[in-house]
């Protein structure tokens, strides 16, 4: 199954330019695993070394923070989505 993953502008140099992209899997673990794997370069800017998302990094399926979710091997359905969302601040 695809799930459409929605990039922030800062984040789609990481993608080719792309605003969307596709991630395939049966659920959404192995469709991240996938993800992750074929823009390594986005995994980086979204995940810190001990694999947790960045502070300034919220990624939302179907409108859940994943952050939040019990469990991440949660089958697929048609028309499911993934948001990444990145702060920004300034001064």
């Amino acid at each position: 199954m695809q799930i459409e993953v929605n990039i922030p502008s800062l984040l789609r140099d990481c993608v080719g330019g792309r605003r969307q992209v596709t991630a395939d899997g049966a659920t959404l673990d192995v469709a991240l695993a996938q993800l992750w794997n074929t823009y390594p370069l986005l995994r980086h800017h979204l995940y810190q070394e001990n694999g947790r998302t960045r502070q300034h990094v919220l990624i939302f399926y179907n409108g859940e923070n994943i952050a939040l979710l019990e469990r991440q091997d949660i089958p697929l359905q048609r028309g499911d989505r993934l948001d990444i969302v990145q702060n920004v601040s300034g001064g």
